[in-house]
């Protein structure tokens, strides 16, 4: 019995060493050193080439220890590896030193060569016999070297620490990659005192052009951003003063990053911040990235490399970072935006790009310099010790940067309390963001520098000429406007004094007013209001372009009754907030009878032209349908949700949808909307907006913010559909009302037949314009509280999560049959029920 157990355990050793052996022979690799005069190409024919599923790809040469996350130097590229990096990059291996492709265990590149100058396919490195380390690119030329020709050099070694060094005879270090730092550190690594992390300019271009760094100095461990040759700090890591001549470093330990200012290792540092210890080595290391943020990873066995810490992290989070929104932007609650005049985005579907002036600031033409004043606005470097003034006034502040070309802002910073403050001029502007006073404890202005477009003056030789006209007009003006004056003190007084009366107490109650302009301004701005771009129940829209270049629409609201009411409705709500598919308003002008707004310019147009008319000129593909009803819902969602109060906007429907020259949505006509204090869940208020897209619990006069949120639905039906609402061009009386219809194929199984047969890219899509009708569905379920939350939309639109399918179709609507006879008559002008709505306009404004 015994002899056959024997035999077993022989038999079972046989079968299963024997492939292992071969294994070990043919793939082993395990080599952390190479001698003189060797050579290696970046070839597909390389030994040790691994591609993995994230698309990068290692042609590794060295290779230090065996299973699990382990260093290796090679060959390193990503994407379409159209450009390759010799880098030091961390990998998995398995237990006979193969590097293996897991499913999450990418490779991560700790330290790169040539990483402005990547080379491609058959490039060469090579270890001369005189000590050099060269990387030669295809075709000859030089991408990098060590220069340690003649240093006594006797090999190439790669370390436990991940570190690359050249040695000489007694294995000292003639050159090392550690003293040579990209834009990561690993355990074990020093940051030298004038050696930095630099941040790669993006995620997908690995040059060191960006612009942050890290870095040890007098003073601590700085994050930098460079603003025209000066390094601006951005976050202060660790403090100390150096009173020492002891040359500084940081030195990343297991459980910290150590800073040695004073005092030499093996002491107690200066300062340190805990990291997370690492429970594999290597597996842990920090990268700076071109976001600003300084990251530490680390290797865990189920969830690959895994974010542990991040070191760059203060009071106003995501908004700290000068570059999170761009140049001139401004970040609040990690949304960015462009100041309201002078500025436009750089790309209107990236915001976070930055933006750029309209109009750029010339020295040659300072004396139309002006400032741009934005309260509770801060910067990332605004702090005492950069300050160019200090005890000082914004006056003061702002005449300094007036009388300086090269400085871009005035930027003032003061206590709760005081009145006197710091002022910093910077030189470029990068991301501003909100003050949040709060957690700050200051007040902070910034006023951006602009340049205002010069007035057409007389020319030199009729300036005397000009002023003696200029005399005798100001005798004859006020001559004839001391008549006029007495005719309309008259008029006031037996007239409209008391509507004027209540006029200006109603406008000074509203708070947060955006810009005022005068009438004048308004009619020099529209050319004498020259070009018309739409008309509406209450008035007409025009085209305008401000001093800056900045197209704008103006509206002119004509009629009596409520307008005020209407237009310190749309002046209050609208110039409050802020978002990318809100109309945002520029400015507002009341005098007397004149009451204008003045909104940025919508080039497309409104929504409905491009759903109802007829043409390939005006037709919108099934992507730009969804981007819109995802523009809607977002808008919406801001409304409902992110603001101070809840905003009701009451009257969604396609004309009140604009749209840019870039087809981004945005919610417009907000002069029905209604606000809701946040613990209010509901609110009593007269019916308003428009017959076909009014809820059902209108009727009883109590509403919630679901009245949107049915609005929505109808207005995604039409764009899905391509019609409009109530439509009497059907020959069918029982066709008209697209909601009818819509419940009738629901139950028929058949909504596929009211995809836009107009479309052929919508009938291509069909199913999603299905699933999409479903969405809608929800939104305008019978009982309110069945409706989701328009965030609830947003997150199905995008996929983040999905909606029960369990829908009822039998859609209670308004209006009646006599309501839409009404809308018939008032179709053209599109009306809404109540006289509040200042105008609905379609084409561009």
């Amino acid at each position: 019995m015994s002899v056959s157990g024997n035999w077993c355990s022989v038999l079972f050793f046989l079968i299963f060493s024997t492939p292992f052996s071969c294994l070990v022979d043919a793939q082993s690799f395990d080599y952390p050193t190479a001698n003189l005069s060797t050579s290696w190409t970046n070839g597909p024919s390389a030994s040790h080439s691994v591609a993995f599923t994230d698309g990068s790809k290692v042609r590794a040469i060295l290779l230090r220890g065996t299973f699990g996350p382990r260093y290796a130097c090679g060959f390193f590229c990503n994407g379409t590896c159209d450009s390759y990096l010799f880098a030091v990059f961390i990998v998995q291996t398995n237990s006979v030193s193969n590097i293996v492709s897991p499913a999450f265990g990418f490779p991560h590149v700790v330290w790169s060569a040539n990483r402005n100058n990547p080379v491609r396919i058959n490039a060469t490195l090579e270890l001369t016999s005189d000590g050099n380390l060269v990387l030669q690119d295809a075709d000859g030329a030089i991408a990098w070297s060590t220069n340690t020709s003649g240093k006594s050099v006797v090999g190439l070694n790669l370390t436990d620490m991940g570190n690359l060094v050249l040695f000489d005879k007694n294995k000292a270090a003639v050159w090392q990659s550690f003293d040579h730092p990209t834009d990561s550190l690993v355990p074990g690594q020093k940051l030298l005192e004038g050696k930095k992390l630099t941040a790669s300019v993006s995620t997908t271009n690995w040059t060191d052009g960006g612009l942050l760094s890290l870095s040890v100095t007098n003073e601590g461990l700085f994050a930098f951003i460079e603003s025209n040759n000066t390094s601006v700090p951005y976050y202060k890591l660790l403090r100390a003063s150096k009173t020492s001549k002891e040359p500084s470093h940081a030195r990343y330990l297991n459980r910290s990053l150590a800073l040695f200012i004073n005092t030499s290792e093996p002491r107690e540092p200066d300062g340190e911040v805990s990291l997370h210890p690492a429970l594999l080595f290597p597996g842990q290391y920090m990268r700076l990235w071109p976001d600003g943020h300084l990251r530490v990873y680390e290797w865990q066995q189920y969830d690959g490399w895994t974010v542990v810490g991040d070191l760059l992290t203060g009071i106003f989070g995501e908004c700290g970072y000068p570059l999170v929104c761009g140049k001139y932007s401004i970040c609040s609650r990690g949304q960015c935006s462009c100041p309201a005049t002078y500025f436009k985005p750089l790309n209107e579907r990236q915001l976070a790009l930055g933006c750029s002036q309209i109009t750029p600031l010339s020295c040659e033409a300072s004396q139309d310099h002006s400032f741009v004043e934005l309260n509770d606005v801060t910067y990332f470097a605004f702090s005492s010790f950069s300050s160019d003034l200090t005890n000082t006034d914004p006056e003061t502040c702002k005449q300094a940067c007036l009388n300086n070309c090269s400085c871009k802002a005035a930027l003032f910073q003061r206590g709760l309390n005081s009145s006197a403050g710091d002022c910093y001029l910077p030189s470029e502007i990068f991301s501003m963001m909100n003050n949040e006073k709060e957690r700050t404890h200051y007040n902070s202005t910034a006023y951006i520098k602009v340049q205002n477009l010069p007035v057409p003056g007389a020319s030199p030789e009729g300036k005397e000429t000009s002023h003696r006209k200029r005399i005798m007009g100001f005798i004859l003006g006020s001559f004839f406007g001391l008549l006029v004056l007495i005719g309309i003190l008259i008029f006031f007084f037996r007239k409209k004094k008391g509507a004027d009366e209540i006029e200006e107490d109603c406008l000074d109650q509203v708070p947060g007013l955006p810009k005022r302009f005068s009438f004048e301004e308004l009619k020099v701005m529209t050319d004498n209001f020259r070009k018309i771009l739409g008309k509406g129940g209450f008035g007409s829209v025009f085209e305008g372009t401000q001093t800056d270049g900045t197209k704008v629409a103006v509206k002119r609201l004509e009629g009596i009754g409520e307008i005020n009411k209407s237009f310190l409705a749309e002046v209050k709500t609208i110039g409050s907030i802020h978002h990318l598919n809100l109309l945002r308003l520029i400015g507002f002008c009341t005098e007397k009878s004149h009451n204008l707004l003045v909104y940025e310019y919508m080039p497309n147009g409104s929504l409905d032209r491009w759903l109802f008319q007829r043409s390939d000129e005006f037709m919108l593909d099934w992507q730009q349908r969804k981007k819109i009803i995802l523009d809607i819902a977002k808008g919406l969602t801001y409304l409902h949700e992110d603001c101070r109060q809840k905003i009701l906007h009451l009257d969604i429907k396609p004309q009140n949808i604009l749209l840019d020259d870039n087809f981004n949505a945005k919610v417009a006509d907000f002069g029905l909307s209604k606000l809701i204090d946040r613990d209010q869940s509901q609110v009593v208020t007269t019916m308003r907006g428009t017959p076909g897209y009014l809820a059902p619990e209108w009727l009883s006069s109590v509403i919630t913010e679901k009245v949107d949120i049915y609005s929505f639905g109808v207005v995604m039906l039409e764009i899905l559909c391509g019609r409009k609402v109530f439509d009497r061009s059907q020959p069918e009386e029982e066709d008209m009302y697209l909601l009818s219809i819509f419940n009738k194929k629901a139950e028929e199984d058949k909504l596929s037949d009211l995809v836009d047969k107009h479309s052929n890219d919508m009938q291509s899509n069909e199913e999603e314009v299905v699933n999409m009708m479903k969405v809608s569905a929800w939104c305008l379920e019978s009982d309110f509280v069945k409706r989701p939350s328009m965030s609830m939309v947003v997150k199905v639109l995008e996929d983040v999560t999905e909606f029960g399918h369990n829908l009822h179709y039998n859609l209670v609507h308004l209006p009646t049959t006599a309501a839409l006879t009404n809308v018939d008559r008032r179709e053209e002008n599109d009306k809404p029920i109540t006289q509040l709505l200042p105008s609905v306009l379609s084409g561009p404004r």
